[in-house]
C-alpha cells in the first residue's frame, strides 16, 4: 500500500497533501528571520519546515570554495565564505528543533552529504530530504537509507534511470520512500514542470508515495499536481520575494502559501470518493429537476397503459423514465387524473416483481378487469 508517516502522520493516496515549506537559505544567515519563517510558516499552513545543511569546507573542491563571488545575492567575497554565512550550526538547530516544537511544525533539512547526515540525526528529525542534486549519489542515498528515517528524494534533471538507480538504493534499506518530480530550472515555466511525471512514477512503484518539489511561480501548479496523485508538496518559503538570494524570487510569499495550503485542502475535498453515488447534497436538486411518469390525461381503473397514456414530467419524485417499457401494458387498479404521478401500488401485471405488486383484495381485481 502506498502509505508514509512522518512524525505520526499519515500520508497516502486518501489523505490532503503533505506541505513543505523549504526555507533553505531564505533566512540570510539570520536566526532570528529562520524564527519568523518558521513561525508564518506554521501559522499558513505548512506541516514542515525545511532547511539545507553542508559541510561546505568538504563538500566543495577547493577550487570552487575559494572562487570569487559577488553580486547582489552574495553574502561573502567567495563562494564558501558565501555559503558558510548562510549556514546554520549546532546551537541554531537546537533553537529551531525547540520552536518548530512550540508552534506545532515538522523540522528537517536536506542532507548534502554524509557529515550533514549525521550532524542531523543528533537533532532526531522526522525525516531527511534529499536533493535533485544528489538524485545520482548512490553512496549518500545508502548512507542516509540506513538512519531508517523517512527519506524525500528530488528528481530535478534526473532520467528514469537516474531514478530506478536512486530507488533501487534507497528501497532494499528502506522502504520510507517519498519520491518527488522535480524540475531543476529557477523558476521553472508550466511548460517545465512534466507533472505527468507524477503518474509515471506512480504506475511504476505502486507502493511509493509521489510527490512534487515545484520551482514554479505561484501555487497553481500544485493543485494539479496533487491531482494527478503527489501528496508531498514542496515549495520554497520566503518572507520578501525581493530580498537578496537566488530562491526568493520564486519563493512563496505568506499569502502565497496560505492560498497553497488552503487550495490543497479543496483540491483534494473536490476530488472526493472514486465511488459514483448520489450525495445527500444533491437529493433536493435530482426532484427537482429530475422527470417521472405521469398520467398524461385522465385515466380509469381497470385501464391497460399504453405510450399514449403516459408523460415525463418534472419533478422526479416517482417512477423513473427507464421504467417506462415495464409500466407499458400493466393494468392500473385506481383512477388518475391528468399529472398524477403512476406508482408501482396502482398496477398489476405479470412483468411487476413481487415487492412492487399491489396486494389486492378479489374485487379489487374484478375491478380493475371491468
Amino acid at each position: 500500500m502506498r502509505e508514509l508517516h512522518i512524525a505520526g502522520r499519515r500520508i497516502a493516496d486518501d489523505t490532503e497533501a503533505y506541505v513543505i515549506a523549504e526555507i533553505g537559505h531564505n533566512h540570510g544567515g539570520s536566526l532570528e528571520r529562520a524564527r519568523d519563517l518558521f513561525r508564518r510558516a506554521a501559522e499558513n499552513g505548512a506541516h514542515a519546515a525545511k532547511l539545507q545543511k553542508r559541510e561546505n569546507k568538504t563538500l566543495f573542491t577547493r577550487a570552487m570554495y575559494d572562487q570569487p563571488y559577488t553580486g547582489r545575492n552574495s553574502y561573502g567575497p567567495t563562494y564558501g565564505a558565501h555559503r558558510e554565512a548562510l549556514e546554520f550550526g549546532r546551537d541554531d538547530y537546537a533553537a529551531l528543533t525547540e520552536l518548530a516544537a512550540e508552534v506545532g511544525i515538522d523540522f528537517f533539512s536536506t542532507a548534502f552529504d554524509m557529515p550533514s547526515v549525521d550532524f542531523l540525526m543528533d537533532f532526531d528529525p522526522p525525516a531527511i530530504k534529499i536533493a535533485s542534486a544528489d538524485l545520482t549519489n548512490t553512496p549518500l542515498l545508502a548512507y542516509a537509507a540506513k538512519t531508517g528515517k523517512p527519506l524525500i528524494v528530488s528528481t530535478g534533471g534526473g532520467t528514469m534511470d537516474d531514478v530506478r538507480r536512486a530507488c533501487d538504493t534507497v528501497l532494499p534499506l528502506n522502504p520510507n520512500l517519498a519520491l518527488l518530480q522535480c524540475t531543476a530550472v529557477y523558476p521553472a515555466a508550466p511548460a517545465d514542470l512534466n507533472l505527468a511525471v507524477i503518474g509515471t512514477f506512480r504506475a511504476e512503484y505502486p507502493d511509493v508515495v509521489v510527490g512534487f518539489s515545484g520551482h514554479d511561480l505561484g501555487p497553481d501548479a500544485s493543485f494539479i499536481a496533487y491531482a494527478l496523485g503527489a501528496r508531498v508538496i514542496e515549495k520554497h518559503f520566503t518572507l520578501d520575494q525581493s530580498l537578496p538570494g537566488t530562491d526568493h524570487a520564486f519563493s512563496l510569499d505568506p499569502d502565497q502559501l496560505v492560498q497553497l495550503t488552503r487550495g490543497l485542502k479543496r483540491t483534494a475535498e473536490s476530488i472526493g470518493s472514486p465511488i459514483k453515488t448520489r450525495s445527500d447534497a444533491e437529493a433536493s436538486a435530482v426532484i427537482k429537476m429530475g422527470k417521472k411518469l405521469v398520467a398524461r390525461h385522465d385515466l380509469r381503473p381497470g385501464h391497460v397503459l399504453t405510450e399514449n397514456d403516459i408523460a415525463i414530467k418534472s419533478p422526479g419524485d416517482g417512477l423513473k423514465p427507464y421504467e417506462l417499457e415495464r409500466v407499458l401494458g400493466t393494468t392500473l387498479t385506481v383512477a388518475l387524473s391528468a399529472d398524477d404521478a403512476i406508482r408501482w401500488e396502482h398496477l398489476v401485471g405479470p412483468g411487476l416483481r413481487v415487492d412492487e405488486r399491489r396486494p389486492v383484495t378479489t374485487g379489487a381485481v374484478a375491478d380493475a378487469r371491468r
